[in-house]
């Protein structure tokens, strides 16, 4: 997000201020009255409407509990979980729990912090104020949980185990304490007494120490870190007030190198240097406005109108990809397009210079008997002839394979012919024949005979059949018994003698066709 508004809300009031490219201005202020809202909408109607907003709460009204909670997980756990936040915090539904690790000891349950928002009228004028003119809200904050993250960038949970990180913002004087870099517990405190003079912040620091001994966060004799985080005069205040002792160790950082050594700008956002910010709040908003984790507050139906920006942001993303690759496919087809326009006119060029030496070429030649096109077409049937021209090498080979099988068979005569489906004898030979476009159908009459053997006529019926039968093996030949050996038809006349062998041999025809 380029444009954010972040909104700074204390128990008195709400500052409004402005995230655009990486720098923060403001802020707006509004009191928490009729008149500071009807000031506020105004404010939203006419400064950036459509961009969506941070709330960032620094409240008094903000409880923190440590909890033990059997480790469950999935849906189940949530649920346990959900229920655990409803009885212990049953009036508001900005509540919340972060999972710190497990116990050592029993059952090694989830050790969680749950913090809560328990006033959540203080927050419903405003957070109606944004549902009003639709503003989309992304998340809920609170400056306890956030601190984490500075404490994090300024490296102070890895130097010690027992933190107090004090800050001074709008809204009073924030005490946040971490045990090992974890948020524990947290309390804010008035800037001022009762009497109107400022607080003394070795005293408050010392009544946290005793709260925290109290509640076994801190063990008697451990050593408490304070540090103190503000402006410079300040600190040269807070100096004087707190003293270090074997139980508490005071550390002075000014906001201007804090928000140097977490990488912000901080206060210099606000186009002065950072010494002249009286307070922490930008600090705190300008790691908001750069982080933006995931709102720490559930804000329920007051998100559904960042929802709604979210999606139309995504399909306003999605159309402009849509329209970029749209683009670069349009520039894509225009570059083969012309480059397919400069290739023809290339080849055209090219063909046109061929042709130009050709004819160059073929003037100096003396003129051929036949034209050009007939010597290509002489050659094209040529092949075709070399190629597919009909042989009887084939069927001659078949015949042979077969007379090894059945070698009582002798060849008397063979007829070999190739002719068209229909065509007449006589005529001239059609291209059909000679293999053009492709290979004809051939036939081949085979003229055979058998030695006649004394009292074997059934063997020599056996030999011609067995002879046919080799031959229609093949898949391409077809076989046809024109004249068997032995004439059985009925008008035939049938006679034989068991005289002594040495007979005529008994002859037979077969016709063999053999498909292209």
């Amino acid at each position: 997000m380029r444009r954010k508004h972040l909104f700074y809300l204390s128990s008195d009031r709400l500052d409004a201020w402005l995230w655009q490219s990486g720098k923060l201005s403001g802020p707006a202020s509004f009191a928490a009255t009729r008149a500071g809202l009807d000031a506020f909408l105004g404010y939203l109607e006419h400064k950036h409407p459509g961009a969506p907003a941070l709330l960032l709460a620094d409240l008094v009204e903000e409880d923190f509990q440590r909890m033990l909670l059997p480790h469950v997980g999935g849906k189940a756990g949530r649920n346990l979980l959900e229920r655990r936040l409803l009885q212990q915090y049953r009036e508001t539904p900005y509540r919340q729990a972060m999972a710190q690790g497990r116990a050592e000891e029993g059952r090694r349950d989830d050790i969680l912090l749950c913090s809560a928002l328990t006033n959540p009228l203080l927050l419903q004028p405003w957070t109606d104020a944004l549902a009003l003119l639709k503003v989309p809200l992304a998340g809920l904050y609170s400056v306890p949980l956030l601190s984490e993250e500075l404490v994090s960038r300024l490296g102070l949970g890895r130097e010690h185990e027992h933190l107090l990180l004090v800050t001074q913002q709008t809204a009073g004087v924030r005490q946040s304490y971490f045990h090992d870099g974890r948020l524990k517990f947290s309390r804010l405190t008035l800037a001022t007494d009762r009497e109107g003079a400022l607080v003394n912040a070795g005293a408050e620091t010392a009544r946290t120490q005793q709260f925290l001994v109290s509640v076994r966060l801190i063990e008697r004799g451990e050593q408490l870190h304070a540090v103190m985080v503000a402006p410079e005069p300040d600190l040269e205040r807070w100096s004087a007030q707190c003293e270090s002792g074997p139980e508490t160790a005071y550390h002075f950082i000014p906001l201007a190198i804090a928000a140097g050594l977490a990488g912000l700008g901080g206060a210099g956002n606000l186009g002065q240097p950072s010494t002249d910010a009286p307070l922490a709040d930008p600090l705190f908003l300008e790691l908001l406005a750069r982080t933006q984790p995931a709102g720490q507050y559930p804000l329920g139906e007051d998100s559904r109108y960042y929802r709604l920006w979210r999606i139309r942001q995504t399909l306003m993303s999605s159309s402009a990809a849509l329209a970029a690759c749209a683009l670069l496919w349009t520039g894509g087809n225009l570059w083969a397009y012309a480059d397919a326009q400069h290739e023809g006119s290339r080849l055209v060029m090219e063909a046109a210079g061929y042709d130009a030496s050709y004819r160059v070429s073929m003037s100096d030649m003396p003129p051929s008997l036949a034209p050009t096109a007939n010597m290509k077409a002489a050659v094209t049937i040529e092949r075709l002839l070399a190629t597919q021209a009909p042989a009887p090498i084939d069927m001659v080979g078949m015949l042979s394979a077969a007379l090894d099988k059945v070698p009582q068979v002798q060849i008397v005569r063979l007829d070999w012919r190739v002719a068209a489906d229909g065509a007449d004898p006589e005529a001239a030979i059609p291209s059909s024949v000679l293999g053009i476009p492709s290979k004809p159908p051939q036939s081949l009459r085979v003229e055979a005979e058998i030695p006649l053997v004394a009292s074997s006529t059934r063997a020599i019926v056996d030999s011609m059949n067995a002879f046919a039968q080799e031959l229609a093996r093949n898949p391409r030949l077809t076989v046809a018994i024109e004249r068997p050996v032995l004439d059985v038809s009925s008008s035939a006349k049938l006679s034989g003698s068991t005289g002594a062998a040495g007979g005529k041999p008994a002859p037979f025809i077969l016709n063999l066709s053999l498909a292209p």
